[in-house]
């Protein structure tokens, strides 16, 4: 038996622990092997806008799955999740969440662990040892996935390491007009301020031009 909780110790600080037979460990060592932070950023980012136009990434259970597959996932047993019905709507509702606990975070308010904790508690795995080949080996999760909660799990324990560990001041929301992307800055000097520096960078550099040239 698994258990994993996020903790809010304070308005600044939260904990994650996960619970088994044999006490308590971190849960960085039990994430999936992908880069945890650019998981939620590229989760967020599954609404896609442009010209007045949207596309929901997560629109249906069949979007999910390929979102699942484009981020490695499939290969930690969430592919046998094909068979749950309903997987876009906990996945949108799981996104919202994640979404307004990061804005509170991010503001320095209390951050309402709850609401991610009761995705965190449906999450089921067991860890086997492989031999990869040419005698290397590597451990491998197997998720449960009897229900559509269970289903997003990877997502929501991404979320608790990024919420209980995250560099927040990294963090960022694209200042492009219109634009809902976030980044998590890794640039040198942490500078960061678009998306896409090509894309909505370019944009705003035009749009001030071209006030100017009316000013």
């Amino acid at each position: 038996m698994i258990v994993l909780r996020l903790s809010n110790l304070s308005s600044l600080r939260l904990t994650v622990t996960v619970t088994t037979v044999f006490g308590e460990s971190h849960m960085a060592s039990l994430l999936p092997m992908v880069p945890v932070h650019d998981l939620i950023v590229e989760f967020l980012n599954t609404v896609l806008s442009e010209d007045g136009r949207h596309e929901d990434l997560l629109e249906s259970d069949e979007g999910v799955m390929l979102w699942f597959e484009k981020q490695g996932l499939t290969g930690i047993g969430v592919v046998d999740c094909t068979r749950v019905r309903g997987l876009a709507y906990e996945a949108k509702a799981l996104r919202e969440v994640v979404r307004h606990l990061l804005n509170q975070r991010k503001s320095g308010e209390a951050v309402d662990v709850n609401r991610l904790n009761r995705f965190l508690h449906a999450a089921s795995y067991s860890v086997e040892l492989m031999d990869s080949g040419e005698g290397a080996l590597k451990s491998v999760r197997r998720y449960a996935c009897t229900s559509t909660t269970q289903a997003v799990a990877p997502i929501a324990l991404a979320a608790a390491d990024l919420l209980a560990n995250g560099d927040f001041r990294l963090l960022g929301k694209c200042e492009g007009d219109h634009c809902a992307m976030w980044f998590y800055d890794r640039t040198r000097a942490h500078r960061r301020r678009w998306c896409n520096m090509a894309i909505c960078g370019n944009r705003q550099k035009i749009a001030r031009f071209r006030s100017k040239l009316k000013g």
